[in-house]
Formats: structure tokens, C-alpha cells, sequence
């Protein structure tokens, strides 16, 4: 019956120290995990998490506050 109770004792004593864990460093867990599923899934494209181009504006000669399709059509 000692065995048994030792067995018990360890077993619970691993789940604690595993929750431990679990909680204490989850920010760098969830981190990690979320890097090895994107490294398993076929579907994932590394080129889609690209930024924004820093010209949004590749017309040099109009105006950045003015859009291209406000030209010096009148309005109807």
C-alpha cells in the first residue's frame, strides 16, 4: 500500500510542477507553439506577414492629400 501511495504522491506532484510551468512561462510557451504551427502548416506563406510599402503613393507628381480618382471631374 506505501508503493501505491509513493506512486500517487509523485504522479500529482509531477501534474503540479507541470501546471507550474504552464502558468509561469506562458507568454514564451504560446510564443513558441505558435511558431511550430506555423512551421507545420503547408498553407503558410512567410511572404504574407511582409509589410505595407513605406510609399503608398508611387505617383510623384500628384499631391499625397489628394487621391488620383479626385481629378477635375465635376461632380454630378
Amino acid at each position: 500500500m506505501a508503493a501505491i501511495t509513493s506512486a500517487v504522491i509523485a504522479i500529482a506532484g509531477v501534474i503540479l510542477g507541470w501546471i507550474a510551468i504552464e502558468i509561469a512561462c506562458k507568454p514564451c510557451l504560446e510564443k513558441g507553439r505558435e511558431a511550430i504551427d506555423r512551421s507545420l502548416n503547408p498553407d503558410y506563406d512567410p511572404d504574407d506577414d511582409l509589410q505595407a510599402p513605406l510609399n503608398p503613393n508611387p505617383d510623384p507628381q500628384s499631391h499625397p492629400g489628394i487621391s488620383s480618382s479626385t481629378s477635375s471631374k465635376p461632380l454630378e
